[in-house]
């Protein structure tokens, strides 16, 4: 059981709970002429817009349409995988110039995803408790809190939650879970089963939880998990290559400086991967929001308030040994975002 809970969380690097998110801060000259390159999913249609990413994308007569599934606006299904490129307008429109979508089919490593997360959530509800593994099977696990699945705090994140879902996304492929406990968090699995503390609904209203629901919805809808778990195992195989070249090194200082390289340089990929990953989150979750009437001002009042209770952490140490951000990016990030699409 528990080395099945370890498996989980290589798994589900990509997922990972809420209060742990980050993002990398915008680029400059962002807002205005920048070439911008989406690939992500249609969740939404407007009159003029499609939206993809969070972001609203213009097409017109001069956009190129690549492959055969698509040749027009008409063709592409709500739901189908899309990428784009394009230019942001100054009032933070993308003009699409190059578009091409795919029906979303399965992907590499998206069966074992499934798989695994079925047998975690079954677990849980099975114990009805979330917990974790010891360090060794001789170790008790840590109980993180009971699970609740009827009651008004359960009633009023499984409202939020289906009023988040975009439109092509059918209310049974999302299960939600309450934990009970005082902390503040969530997370979501890549089969679609999100778990939301219960420490967020006594502090919250509506509209910041739906900042954090939404948030955990973009990390299934756009597959984070079984993307994350690719990228893994195609880390894990450079890793294995390098340490092969050191072990060759006869020096032994030389070969220490080229192990301990190697180890840095991958798990700074990993945490700059991962953050990529809850940057997109965080720009999908808010167009979750927006289009279910939910206030997108609050997105930055969220981490504002993660701020004050959990202060600030150390931005270099997680650069290399995590995926942690500084809540004050995450601000900025959003402010930013709200500035292109929200104003």
């Amino acid at each position: 059981m528990r080395g099945l809970l370890r498996l989980l969380v290589m798994v589900l690097s990509a997922a990972s709970a809420f209060a742990c998110a980050s993002t990398g801060p915008l680029e400059s000259g962002q807002e205005s002429g920048q070439r911008v390159s989406l690939d992500a999913y249609a969740e939404f249609e407007t009159d003029d817009f499609l939206i993809v990413e969070g972001q609203r994308v213009s097409i017109d007569d001069d956009t190129v349409f690549k492959g055969d599934h698509a040749a027009s606006l008409d063709e592409i299904a709500l739901g189908d995988e899309v990428k784009v490129t394009g230019v942001r307008l100054a009032d933070g429109t993308i003009r699409a110039l190059v578009i091409e979508a795919k029906p979303n089919g399965d992907a590499l490593f998206e069966e074992e995803v499934l798989s695994v997360t079925d047998e975690i959530e079954d677990l849980w509800v099975e114990e009805g408790m979330m917990f974790e593994p010891g360090d060794t099977d001789d170790d008790d696990v840590t109980v993180v809190g009971e699970l609740l699945t009827e009651g008004p705090e359960f009633d009023r994140v499984t409202r939020i939650t289906n009023r988040l879902m975009p439109p092509y996304l059918d209310e049974s492929a999302i299960r939600v879970y309450v934990v009970d406990t005082d902390e503040w968090n969530a997370a979501a699995m890549g089969n679609g089963a999100v778990w939301v503390y219960a420490g967020l609904l006594e502090a919250m209203s509506d509209d910041e939880l739906a900042v954090v629901i939404g948030h955990e919805l973009a990390h299934v809808t756009h597959e984070h998990s079984r993307r994350s778990a690719k990228s893994d195992i195609w880390r894990q195989l450079l890793g294995v290559g390098v340490a092969a070249v050191a072990e060759a090194i006869e020096n032994d200082t030389l070969r220490t400086a080229v192990q301990v390289a190697a180890l840095v340089a991958t798990v700074a990929s990993l945490s700059k991967y991962s953050r990529g990953h809850e940057d997109q989150a965080d720009r999908v979750g808010l167009r979750y929001m927006h289009e279910a009437g939910f206030d997108v001002t609050a997105g930055p009042r969220v981490w504002a308030r993660f701020q004050e209770k959990y202060g600030d952490d150390n931005r270099v140490l997680n650069f290399f040994l995590g995926s942690h951000s500084r809540p004050a990016d995450r601000i900025r990030n959003m402010e930013a975002e709200l500035r292109l699409n929200y104003r």
